[in-house]
């Protein structure tokens, strides 16, 4: 193109066509709309809003260690995709346990007790199927 001559008159603009994953987004958004115009939802992002300008003392450096934690998994995690929904998750619980405690206590024995009724019923299901074979 020269710098000293002017565009051809007859262009126009044309628009993309959407694609199959805007078109899914938008019906998502639309299906949505009414769940997220609640109030418990404006309430929920206001109270973390609220949260996150006026932290409690020493919130954001237990946050980066937790997430580097995480980081730390995933860099850990090589090979398999188990290995990398395990080690994140699993390092950035014991990390996230150093510092709450006692919140870490209470999921563990609701895990553990959804693990044990789990483990129940799948005994039940087996021995379910070894009897009638």
């Amino acid at each position: 193109l020269s710098l000293y001559s002017s565009p051809a008159r007859e262009t126009k603009y044309v628009e993309d066509p959407q694609t199959q994953l805007e078109e899914g987004v938008s019906r998502l958004r639309h299906v949505m709309e009414p769940y997220t115009a609640w109030s418990l939802c404006s309430d929920f992002f206001s109270e973390g809003c609220e949260f996150l300008q006026n932290p409690p003392a020493g919130f954001y450096p237990r946050l980066g260690v937790i997430g580097f934690a995480g980081i730390v998994g995933l860099f850990l995690a090589r090979g398999s995709k188990i290995k990398k929904l395990v080690y994140p998750a699993g390092l950035m619980g014991v990390g996230a346990s150093m510092y709450y405690p006692q919140q870490a206590v209470a999921i563990a024995k609701v895990a553990g007790t959804q693990l044990y009724d789990w483990s129940l019923q799948g005994y039940i299901a087996v021995e379910s199927l070894w009897k009638d074979n």
